[in-house]
């Protein structure tokens, strides 16, 4: 049998051991949350610089915006006016025979004022506000119509709701943004914007008829990253689908009950 002495040293011994262990882990658990905590703070950190500087950009992109719808409205529309003032006055100092070509002048030159004005209020963050998300659609997409680019239609299901104005003016430049690309690249005759309210979303369709493009193929648009990022700021899903020869889909379903 062992001696009293030698058991006394065996229990301090495993005592020291337990203690050492609890130490080591409970120091390795301190050191885990610790990195834990510093891993969280850094992503929230970087998140927070993330969306700043894309309210910054945005902040940059919606004055330039109406710094061109002023530019426009002020200083080209009136220009316009005056030319249409001055073919007035023309028509009425020169032959009979030249009156056609003045007139059809005029009406270039008018349904020119015309369209610089529609442009200026859809550019105009302030008209925006006024007008509200609904209100734009339609001036853009009216606009579409009568510059004859395309066939485009409006649809509007259930009771409209209000939404805040600073989510409006990203709900309409993201659609303003898409309705830009099928513009430049889809080469489409018809395109359609549905706009379907509920309880607690408010869902949006836009499509149009045009070549489409290869989802898999890597693109660096700006564009679609500007859509996606101002999504993202609304907290709604995003998403664009497309296939070559059937035309590009654009998606959003944004929380109506959003802070």
């Amino acid at each position: 049998m062992l001696q009293k002495e030698e058991i006394l040293l065996i229990v301090y011994f495993v005592i020291v051991i337990f203690v050492l262990v609890t130490f080591v882990i409970g120091f390795f658990l301190a050191f885990q949350k610790r990195k834990n905590k510093f891993l969280l703070d850094r992503i929230k950190a970087e998140k927070k610089f993330e969306k700043e500087l894309v309210n910054s950009q945005l902040e940059i992109q919606e004055q330039t915006l109406k710094n061109i719808a002023w530019e426009l409205h002020d200083n080209i529309g009136q220009l316009l006016s005056v030319t249409n003032i001055q073919l007035n006055m023309l028509l009425h100092t020169t032959p009979e025979k030249n009156h056609s070509q003045i007139t059809e002048a005029k009406e270039v030159v008018a349904d020119t004022i015309q369209g610089v004005r529609s442009l200026s209020k859809i550019l105009n963050t302030d008209v925006i506000q006024k007008n509200g998300l609904v209100e734009s659609l339609k001036i853009e997409l009216e606009r579409f119509n009568k510059l004859k680019f395309l066939d485009a239609s409006f649809n509007i299901d259930g009771e409209i709701v209000l939404i805040k104005n600073e989510h409006e003016i990203l709900l309409f430049r993201i659609l303003q943004e898409f309705l830009s690309n099928v513009m430049k690249h889809a080469k489409a005759n018809k395109l359609s914007v549905d706009l379907n309210f509920t309880n607690e979303y408010l869902l949006i369709d836009a499509e149009d008829n045009g070549v489409g493009f290869n989802m898999l193929e890597k693109t660096d648009s700006s564009g679609m990253q500007t859509m996606k990022g101002r999504a993202d700021l609304l907290k709604a899903e995003f998403s664009i689908s497309s296939k070559i020869g059937e035309g590009t889909k654009l998606t959003l379903k944004y929380p109506i009950n959003n802070d």
